[in-house]
């Protein structure tokens, strides 16, 4: 298939490769998905969900880096991915229905359509197979700690988790993946080449940069495409241009297109054609703090992505929402404590405390026109004026505290080793974990969608670029507010609603 084609799908990540195989589904419409990257199908670590970090900071990873964070880490280094299957070929997969809040959240912001009866259905339409970690992959270290979190946070032992309401629980994740061969859901491999690539309709346009959307009197009419040669040409859509290119290339994609906060694209030299000011803007992500101790003996080695079990709690009483979520990873990751000068011993356990809903918020913005030019970000971590995400930062560290004196964890442990048992103020909690805080990889929210008079709603409730007739964007970065855990199965069952949107207006 060459030429126009009625749908152009910009980026084949996540999101991406779900609406353009759900689509091709109608043999009567033809569809193009433009990715970046090479295809995932000779890339062997993108198989399998174990070595999911050999794919960080190599030749797929774009590696943002962010401006100074003047409360936060200003050392972050943001994976994105430029292969088919995007951020699903490179994370661990740990995937949860949408939560009852979360959705309630978005109903309260004037988003209708996405309550959680209706993403809950769409969730329950995925194709990727997802299940909680299975025995053969389960860590025994893993379940003390588990067993730990439970009695000492008081909170219930859950062996699923998709299957009910929550807002506590301590237990093995469900993951996108297959246990007997350890292949991960991603959903190039789900959705694309499971057969939709071989689709008549399907065009797979990989290896290729969009340096902009064309807009032809207030419509999108297709994109300017960049070879690896440097050539440039079009192609042009006859219905609709979706955007699926994720929180921080997304808006960029907009803002080269002409999309976006006036001030930012005259400074970046690009003409405004639609000034829409909030592009960009509203950016959240869920910082990760970390504790970590010397421990006796060694652990097993079994496990399905060494990031297989957490804990999710609650702070204030009033919580609608998990208020801190907590990872157990079998290998301490403490380059951010030992950038900071802290000497890590040889045998190490750690506990690794995000920040659920932050309220804390940041941008990205471009400073060119040019498609390879890094757009800048500024994650704003620890900015809200209240100290809302500082405040859960301390007490997340202060429960891991608490799970490390309960048995049987606290008898694998011999020492504290970060922050270190003499840092026990608030203060000094603060200061030490906010220099050395993670990201989750979870950045959101830069094109949301909201009611008519939010002044930084950048979509309709369906989806559709407000200014621009035939563009939708379909990806995290439509979030009005972050999800409180892991979104990756939130994003998938948006892609789903998406398809149907935009079949609908057919």
């Amino acid at each position: 298939m060459t030429g126009d084609v009625d749908y152009l799908v910009i980026g084949g990540g996540t999101a991406g490769c779900i609406v353009a195989a759900r689509l091709s589904e109608d043999p009567s419409v033809t569809v193009a998905l433009v990715e970046a990257g090479p295809s995932d199908a000779d890339e062997p670590r993108a198989h399998s969900i174990r070595r999911w970090d050999e794919m960080l900071e190599g030749e797929y990873d774009l590696d943002y880096r962010s401006v100074e964070q003047p409360r936060g880490n200003s050392f972050i280094r943001m994976a994105r991915m430029r292969i088919l299957g995007g951020c699903s070929t490179a994370n661990t997969m740990i995937t949860w229905r949408p939560l009852r809040g979360d959705m309630d959240e978005w109903q309260s912001l004037g988003v209708t359509g996405w309550d959680y009866d209706t993403m809950s259905a769409y969730y329950d339409r995925l194709e990727t197979p997802i299940t909680p970690v299975a025995p053969q992959d389960r860590n025994p270290y893993l379940q003390t700690v588990i067993d730990s979190a439970a009695a000492a946070l008081d909170i219930p032992v859950r062996e699923s988790w998709n299957d009910a309401e929550f807002l506590t629980g301590a237990g093995y994740f469900e993951i996108g993946y297959e246990p007997e061969t350890n292949a991960r859901s991603s959903t190039s491999r789900v959705y694309i080449r499971s057969g939709a690539e071989n689709r008549a309709n399907l065009d797979l346009v990989l290896d290729v940069l969009v340096e902009r959307i064309l807009l032809d009197n207030g419509r999108a009419g297709g994109a300017v495409l960049r070879e690896k040669d440097g050539s440039l040409r079009e192609l042009r859509a006859r219905r609709e241009v979706i955007v699926c290119c994720g929180a921080i290339d997304s808006p960029a994609l907009l803002m080269r297109s002409g999309i976006g906060p006036a001030a930012v694209l005259e400074a970046a030299g690009v003409p405004v054609t639609v000034d829409l000011p909030g592009v960009g803007e509203n950016l959240q992500d869920h910082a990760e703090g970390l504790v970590i101790w010397e421990a006796r003996g060694e652990r097993p080695t079994v496990s399905a992505t060494g990031w297989d079990a957490g804990y999710v709690t609650t702070i204030d009483p009033d919580s609608t929402m998990p208020d801190v979520s907590t990872h157990i990873p079998l290998e301490t990751w403490g380059v951010h404590a030992e950038r900071r000068g802290v000497e890590l011993p040889a045998n190490t356990v750690s506990l690794v405390p995000n920040v659920a809903k932050p309220r804390s918020r940041g941008r990205v913005w471009i400073t060119s026109p040019a498609s390879d030019a890094p757009p800048s970000i500024d994650y704003g971590y620890f900015t809200d004026p209240e100290g809302h995400d500082e405040r859960m930062l301390i007490a997340g560290a202060r429960n891991a505290r608490l799970v490390a004196q309960q048995e049987p964890f606290a008898s694998q442990l011999v020492r504290e080793v970060f922050p270190g048992p003499e840092v026990q103020s608030d203060e000094e909690l603060s200061e030490a974990l906010r220099a050395t805080h993670q990201t989750v990889y979870h950045v959101s929210c830069t094109c949301k969608m909201g009611a008519d008079d939010d002044p930084l709603a950048v979509l309709d409730s369906e989806l559709r670029v407000r200014g621009v007739d035939g563009l939708r964007v379909v990806d995290a970065s439509v979030f009005p507010t972050i999800s409180a855990l892991n979104p990756v199965g939130l994003i998938m069952a948006i892609a789903e609603r998406a398809a149907d949107l935009i079949a609908a207006d057919r």
